[in-house]
């Protein structure tokens, strides 16, 4: 058979970057409050002559200085890159969903609210009131918008995607 003819494969998901202003403080907050493990400790790179330096100015271009990183990952083996560079900014309004690129990410735990509550209590806010059910009175799907304290935009979800949406949400 024809390779063009095939489907894609569904590739996996490897990890996310994040951008952070303060990568201790995320690195806590990422390890105490979400549970994700921490694998490699916060770590300096410096643009250099090295295998990673030459890596980073294929990535950024020259004169990319130096920036922060450190390495963690999610229970389900989902890598995420916590990054603080040298001149870090927070957008004037971080939640821009009309514009192209990546606005939020999803976390899966089955007490919603539990979670939000630790999020604010961390320094995060809600950007909705509360969690909204997907199939009220029928299913106990939940879903409630957050942001990280570094206005980095995350949603929870009550249960796995494929759960969510695998029986028509927006009917």
């Amino acid at each position: 058979m024809n390779s063009t003819s095939q489907l894609p494969y569904p590739r996996t998901f490897s990890h996310i970057g994040i951008s952070v202003p303060d990568l201790e403080a995320a690195v806590k907050f990422y390890t105490e409050v979400l549970g994700w493990y921490l694998i490699m400790q916060p770590t300096e790179v410096e643009e250099e002559d090295t295998a990673i330096g030459q890596m980073c100015t294929d990535v950024f271009g020259p004169g990319w200085g130096h920036f922060r990183i450190a390495h963690l990952s999610s229970g389900d083996k989902i890598g995420i890159e916590l990054f603080e560079f040298k001149n870090q900014e927070n957008p004037e309004n971080n939640f821009e969903y009309w514009k192209t690129g990546i606005f939020h990410f999803c976390v899966q735990d089955p007490d919603v609210e539990g979670l939000a509550e630790k999020i604010v209590a961390a320094g995060g806010k809600k950007r909705m009131e509360k969690p909204r059910f997907y199939y009220p009175g029928e299913k106990p799907y939940r879903m409630i918008y957050m942001e990280d304290p570094f206005g980095n935009i995350l949603e929870i979800y009550s249960h796995s995607y494929e759960l969510h949406y695998g029986s028509g949400a927006y009917n």
